[in-house]
């Protein structure tokens, strides 16, 4: 059976939290005994989770180059959890059932692993339902982009598609406004109306959303810039829009 870390505090502790079956042992690092890790602990006991305490330079090498582990690593068995399409279409009857209107982030070819962790953990913050993506040419929920998440990728359905295309087409049938991020848009994100059915779509550094992507669209809207820069990181952007979108669905 496949096997795949899930390291850093704030990760670990949501997937004990969230998912503790597919944890087959904890690495913890030898001697610390902070409340975090102590919370840990509790947690992995509960669960009858192996655990085994090591020095730092096993934990950097299990880990390798990119991973700052934070002195936790959790060895899991079985696949990660990604949702399709499907899920998506039941996620929306529910919703629908519960007269809640959803709240869907979209991203379109982000293939830094940081960016897409930081863009889930704005996300779930947020109060996101789901987040989207393309299976293809963008980057998956690898050990990087669940330790920037924070834990949000463990609690947060993380959707990949085939066709991004189509899956707006099919938020649309449904009955939700796709709002496109784009720096030449005329409109602006805080003149936009964001308190229904919303999916916000954020496209990649530099290339930006996609012909189809953008095409897909019900509105393009911008994030006017007063500086000399002229354009923000990706998960930077995510947040403000995302946060503007808060702001209004909570006003009244």
């Amino acid at each position: 059976m496949a096997q795949h870390l899930v390291y850093g505090l704030h990760a670990v502790q949501a997937l004990l939290k969230s998912s503790p079956q597919q944890v087959q042992e904890l690495l913890l690092l030898r001697g610390r005994k902070d409340q975090k890790l102590q919370k840990i602990i509790r947690q992995a006991e509960q669960n009858d989770i192996a655990i085994r305490f090591v020095d730092r330079r096993a934990l950097d090498e299990k880990v390798g180059d990119d991973g700052n582990h934070q002195g936790a690593v959790a060895v899991c068995v079985g696949d990660t959890k990604i949702y399709d399409e499907q899920f998506l279409k039941s996620l929306l009857q529910q919703l629908d059932e519960k007269n809640e209107a959803p709240f869907l982030l979209v991203l379109d070819g982000i293939t830094d692993p940081h960016n897409l962790g930081a863009c889930l953990r704005s996300a779930e913050a947020a109060g996101v339902h789901a987040v989207i993506a393309p299976k293809d040419k963008a980057a998956g929920l690898t050990p990087t982009a669940r330790k920037v998440a924070c834990g949000a990728a463990e609690v947060l359905p993380f959707v990949t598609v085939t066709n991004l295309a189509r899956t707006l087409q099919m938020l649309q049938q449904a009955g939700v406004w796709i709002y496109g991020a784009a720096g030449e848009a005329e409109q602006n994100i805080y003149q936009s109306s964001l308190t229904g059915p919303l999916a916000l779509v954020m496209g990649a550094e530099g290339p930006g959303l996609r012909r189809l992507t953008r095409e897909n669209c019900d509105h393009l809207v911008n994030i006017p810039m007063a500086g000399e820069v002229s354009s923000l990181n990706v998960s930077v952007a995510t947040g403000v829009c995302l946060f503007e979108a808060v702001r209004q669905r909570s006003a009244g």
